[in-house]
């Protein structure tokens, strides 16, 4: 039997099957706040009990609300906590047996969530996961996503959308990236004045991928945009159940003209595709400029270098000028970021003060870069503290995080502290595409200053109501409570800066029928913006309310049922016979895979710890080790197939030994085949190259192996070997240890003292971790779990000699003698 990609097994006392035969999502929206039902429903019809995995991708702008699972009648429904009394009760429970719920970013919108429960024979449990969000407009246009994997035919299969907009739509569409020609007909839209219904519900039939195929072809993202009719200056004043919610979007505003400085990385991290994307998204956006902007461009490395001296007007001479000398970008050096930066500031400051710019114009300065920075002031905090102190209020700066590689949350808080926004930029073939997206976002500022003020004697619990800028297509949302409930005296009035003064003062009042509203919408829509703020705030050190608005947030996470970061859903699962009750909690992601190289993720802090073991092939380490389940796994190192004389010698994981005492099951896994012993039986798998196998041991946990060949063509040679995931660790015992799983309860360190490495790429830095000080590299490291073949860039701080200070002891403690060693 071959070895497919993302091919599942799942081991226990016999191989099992699991049917999911109903998959509904439910989304209601009224006034731009989605309220999304996802139900799954499965059914186990083996023999025996297994485990049954339950898992959804949500956009990463939304909350969960709510988890639930019922099971033969019984309902678990799930809390949410604070996380760190989550993690205690984790802790506590840990070593009775436990499965989780994982939160964990998936791709470039959205985030996965997934949790497993052990089910009886011929049973089915119900999953039940809500969560919320408040659209955002981009574009001019609102969008709800909802991606949809069931990886198998489902007996019932349904997604419906109900919309409610008080204004009025403007238009509306649905479509999904799986849709053929067949199944386009079976989206069914109706739209009336202020209603919308989609729905799409496919057949078992409908849903084969082709004919005679068990496959299935609903596998993508079904996605419906809308937009609302903008019939007022003033835009959308809503009252509901003593919370009010304003909508503010003026239509048919003229433009006002920016003057932009582009500050653009050339080191040498950017070189091949990412330069030549830039390259392409530069030209596309200066011929995108008006004649009344204007512009200047900056290239920086370690030195830093500008087209002119000072800001042009975007004429089209000029433009075709600046567009020959983007043409000739190339990368080189290292990565100074302070010092472009703060000459892109003095230049625009100094063309204010000598009259060289449009009185009313908006000034900004678009950062695009794919590193850290290693050349000039390397210390984060120092540059976000320049660049503020620089900027002083007087403009508006935008980040572009081109990669992996990139410090995205330094980006981030940079953004933020001068009245911008940052974005990751996806490495890809759509990469020049993002670059111009976004560029498209805020290129056309309709509005400056803008304030919008409601009488103090009426509303209190305001969320931010003073805005810098407002862009073409966007939307500016304010919520509040109403004093007493009493809307008698609400009035609204909007200040603003455009191409000239405005100002606007309404008394209008809307109030949305209350057969539309789910629940108390108004109060959740005015809770979730309220928290989304106050995170904004948590990381930014010149915030000094970071932690007022982190306690406040907490607060009201917990208050609302909103899963955060700073809060965690916590589910008491039934009990099994391995023991009593345990939660459903986040899980940490560690692995092994290439040279060896060994990567511990750290969700919780966006973050990844990696280093190397090196020793003679034929050496087999132990990494993990639970003595109390007898899971263990240990590996064998072997070396390339061709040794260089006096050269480093390359080793990888060849072999893998895998037991469970107390099922009974081993498994050899080698770089040509499987080999499965369980109850006196043998089966034999062969595999294939870039082929990935997932492995569930019932009660205990859940890991991939992924088979690679490495080739190098110029030398005519190839390298085969094997990566190890865990992907689930929580039925182990707190006494797990090993290379891998002394990392399983997480690690505590802290990262100080950042300046530039030995090459120039590269960024040093100083560790604090289990009382020692150790001197790291960020680094970065191949995560296949997602992407088998090509794999996924994920930053981490690389630590050098074996891990020596981060890992117990020294890696000679972990070589045992035997494959199956389950003797320590």
């Amino acid at each position: 039997m071959s070895c497919m990609p993302n091919f599942s097994l799942s081991l226990g006392p016999s191989f099992q099957t699991v049917e999911v035969y109903s998959v509904t999502v439910g989304c209601t929206v009224t006034s731009r706040f989605a309220h999304t039902v996802v139900t799954s429903k499965a059914l186990n019809k083996a023999n025996t009990s297994q485990e049954i995995f339950f898992e959804m991708e949500l956009p990463k702008t939304a909350f969960i609300t709510n988890f639930s699972m019922e099971i033969d009648g019984q309902v678990y429904v799930g809390e949410v906590k604070e996380k760190e009394k989550a993690k205690k009760e984790y802790e506590k429970a840990v070593s009775s047996g436990q499965t989780a719920g994982l939160v964990k970013a998936s791709g470039r919108k959205m985030e996965k969530f997934s949790v497993s429960v052990n089910i009886a024979a011929k049973s089915s449990v119900t999953f039940i996961l809500t969560y919320e969000e408040l659209l955002q407009r981009k574009l001019g246009q609102y969008e709800i996503l909802t991606r949809v994997t069931p990886k198998q035919r489902v007996q019932e299969f349904q997604i419906v959308a109900d919309i409610y907009e008080p204004q009025g739509f403007a238009f509306v569409e649905a479509t999904a990236t799986f849709l053929t020609n067949d199944l386009l007909s079976l989206v069914e839209k109706t739209v009336t004045d202020t209603k919308a219904h989609v729905s799409f519900s496919p057949t078992l039939e409908q849903q084969r991928k082709c004919p005679g195929c068990e496959g299935t072809v609903i596998d993508g993202d079904f996605i419906i945009k809308y937009d609302v009719k903008r019939e007022t200056n003033l835009g959308d004043v809503q009252i509901v159940n003593g919370y009010f919610v304003h909508f503010f979007a003026p239509p048919d505003l003229p433009r006002v003209p920016k003057n932009v400085v582009f500050v653009i990385d050339r080191s040498g991290s950017m070189s091949g595709r990412k330069i030549q994307q830039t390259r392409d998204a530069l030209e596309a956006i200066l011929k995108d400029l008006h004649e009344e902007d204007h512009f200047a461009l900056i290239l920086f490395d370690s030195s830093i270098f500008t087209w002119k001296d000072s800001l042009t007007k975007a004429t089209e001479e000029n433009v075709s000028e600046a567009i020959a000398y983007v043409r000739e970008l190339r990368d080189r050096g290292a990565t100074n970021i302070n010092g472009a930066v703060l000459r892109a500031v003095r230049m625009l400051v100094e063309d204010r003060e000598n009259d060289k710019l449009p009185e009313r114009s908006v000034d900004m300065i678009i950062l695009l870069t794919d590193g850290m920075p290693n050349n000039g002031e390397s210390n984060l905090q120092t540059i976000q503290e320049n660049v503020h102190s620089a900027v002083g209020g007087k403009m508006t700066m935008f980040c572009l995080g081109f990669g992996n590689d990139v410090d995205y949350s330094f980006l981030d808080v940079l953004c933020r502290q001068n009245k911008g926004l940052a974005r990751r930029i996806f490495e890809g073939s759509d990469a020049t595409l993002q670059l111009q997206g976004f560029y498209d976002e805020v290129s056309s500022p309709l509005l400056l200053d803008v304030d919008l003020r409601y009488p103090d004697n009426a509303v209190d619990h305001l969320t931010k109501n003073h805005y810098s800028q407002l862009f073409n297509g966007s939307e500016i949302v304010v919520s509040g409570r109403l004093i007493n409930g009493d809307p008698d005296n609400f009035v609204v009035e909007v200040f603003a800066k455009g191409v000239r003064n405005r100002q606007w003062i309404a008394m209008k009042l809307s109030y949305p029928k209350q057969e539309y509203i789910f629940g108390n919408f108004s109060e959740r829509l005015w809770a979730y913006l309220t928290i989304q703020q106050l995170l904004a705030k948590r990381f930014d050190h010149l915030n000094c309310e970071k932690d007022t608005a982190t306690a406040k947030a907490l607060n009201m996470a917990l208050r609302y049922t909103f899963v955060t970061p700073l809060t965690s859903m916590v589910v008491t699962k039934p009990e099994t016979e391995d023991g009593p009750d345990s939660p459903l909690i986040a899980d940490k992601l560690t692995e092994v895979d290439g040279d060896p190289h060994f990567m511990i993720e750290l969700p919780e802090r966006d973050d990844a710890l990696c280093f190397n073991v090196n020793d003679k092939p034929g050496t087999i380490f132990n990494l993990v080790r639970d003595p109390k389940s007898g899971f263990v796994v240990n590996g064998q190192i072997i070396g390339k197939k061709k040794v260089v004389q006096d050269a480093n010698t390359n080793t990888y994981f060849g072999r893998l030994g895998i037991i469970h005492q107390k099922l009974g099951v081993r498994l050899e896994v080698s770089t040509q085949d499987i080999s499965v012993f369980h109850d006196g039986k043998h089966v034999d798998f062969s595999l294939t190259k870039n082929c990935c196998l997932t492995v569930t041991l019932r009660h205990s946990v859940k890991f991939m192996v992924i088979r690679h060949k490495k080739v190098w063509k110029r030398r005519r040679e190839h390298q085969d070997y094997l990566g190890f995931y865990t992907l689930d660790s929580h039925h182990l015992s707190a006494s797990v240890h090993g290379l891998l799983g002394q990392f399983y309860h997480g690690v505590e360190f802290e990262v100080t003292d950042l300046r530039p490495g030995e090459l120039q790429k590269n960024l040093d830095a100083t560790m604090y971790v289990k009382g020692q000080t150790l001197n790291v590299t960020r680094h970065w490291q191949k995560d296949f779990s997602s992407h088998v073949k090509d794999g996924e860039n994920i930053p981490c701080w690389f630590v050098n000699n074996d891990g020596t200070g981060l890992i117990d002891g020294g890696a000679s403690d972990y070589v045992v003698s035997e494959l199956f060693n389950t003797a320590f």
